[in-house]
Formats: C-alpha cells, structure tokens, sequence
C-alpha cells in the first residue's frame, strides 16, 4: 500500500524567530540606504545630466542603436557640461555611452549586478553597480534635465510610465521626455489617446508630457532649454 501521502510535509523554507526577522529586516534597510547613498553620491557629481534608456538587445548595426551613438555624441558636444546617464548595460545604452565617450564627454552607467552576467558596457566614465532595481530606478529617475527614451520592452515602459506617472502626479518637477523612434512610439500615443484619453483615463494635459521625435537637432534644443536640478 502506497503511504507516501502519510508523510510529514517538509517546508521550502526554514521558519525563523521574530528577532531574526527584525535583525534581517534592519540589515536590508541598512543595505538599502547604503545603495541610495552610493548611487545619488554618482549623481551629485553632475550638475547636468540626460538620462537615456531603451533595450539592452539593440544590435550595433541597428538604426536606432546608430542614432542614439550620434545623438549623445551631438549633446557632450555642444553641451560638454552634460553627463550622458544610462542603465550602463549593452544595445541602446552602450550606444548612448559610446556615443558620449567618443564625443569626449561624461558617460556614466547606473548597473545592476545580475548573477553569471557581465553587464557593464566598456564607454563608462564613471558608473556604480545596483543590486535592487528599484533603488537604480530612483536614482535614474532623479538624475537628470531630460529624460530620452528610444525602443524596448517591458523595462523600458516600466522606466518611462513610472516616469510619466511621477511627473503627472507632481512627485517630480516637469521635465523632458523625449521619444526617439517614431515608428515604434507613434503606436504607443496611438493607444494613450484612443484609449486612456477618449475613455476618460488621463486628462487631455497629460498627452503633453512626452515629445516624440528623432530630430537630433530637435532633441538637442529641448536639452538647452531644460530647466536645471542643481544650482
């Protein structure tokens, strides 16, 4: 007769005491804010800075991955008191910093450490490793004039509605969001207007919170008339 099912279930986890729950909770927030300090100290060492984001599988030889080399070259270039900031990872963001590199100007990377991964681009100035996505996010989130985003997936969108979301709400000042890559964002604003707008969802001010454009010159001018977050 099969008794298996008479068996003691043995747990996933082990259980642990109250008191060491509360040592591992104060751990965490001690770690946490250590990653804050860390990361904002990157940060405060440009008083301006653009933030460029978009998907890590972008290959070198695709147009969007050239036209984010150009782009950020043009911005250190023409505004060499500019940091380029990216997630400091490969595709769109190695091109952002390459392009910054090569114009000689700041290029610096907020990673995030990943197991059996070698995530870092080889165009860093100046970069800090993450283990928590969020606190990465926050300081990516703080530490610009603008914010530019070419194509991605989940991430990217992630990165630029919580963006949206901060600024409609006015938990951050209004800044800058720029999509570069009109074929791929022109869908996007198809849907926030047939959709979030005509049902009511967003406030008709709120389709004004992001530029679309790959007008380089274009992108460029909105930088210089950026308000600034440091004086």
């Amino acid at each position: 007769m099969n008794t298996q099912h008479n068996r003691p279930h043995k747990p996933e986890y082990e259980t642990i005491t109250l008191d060491e729950l509360n040592e591992q909770i104060n751990k965490r927030i001690d770690f946490i804010r250590t990653e804050f300090q860390n990361g904002f100290g990157v940060i405060k060492k440009y008083q301006k800075s653009v933030t460029v984001f978009g998907s890590a599988r972008t290959l070198e030889s695709e147009s969007d991955y050239i036209l984010a080399r150009n782009l950020t070259k043009k911005i250190v270039e023409e505004l060499p008191e500019y940091a380029v900031v990216t997630g400091g990872s490969f595709g769109i963001m190695e091109a952002a910093n390459r392009g910054a590199h090569e114009g000689g100007g700041k290029s610096v990377g907020l990673n995030i450490q990943l197991p059996h991964e070698q995530t870092v681009n080889s165009y860093l100035s100046d970069s800090y490793d993450f283990y928590y996505f969020f606190t990465r996010k926050v300081c990516l989130a703080f530490s610009a004039e603008a914010y530019i985003y070419f194509p991605g997936g989940f991430g990217t969108l992630d990165e630029l509605f919580e963006m949206l979301t901060l600024i409609q709400t006015k938990k951050i000042e209004k800044r800058p969001v720029i999509l570069v890559g009109k074929d791929y964002w022109n869908n996007l604003d198809k849907f926030i207007k047939e959709n979030l707008l005509q049902n009511e969802k967003i406030d008709e001010g709120d389709i004004n919170l992001y530029t679309i454009t790959d007008d380089v010159d274009e992108i460029t001018d909105i930088i210089k008339k950026a308000p600034i977050k440091f004086s």
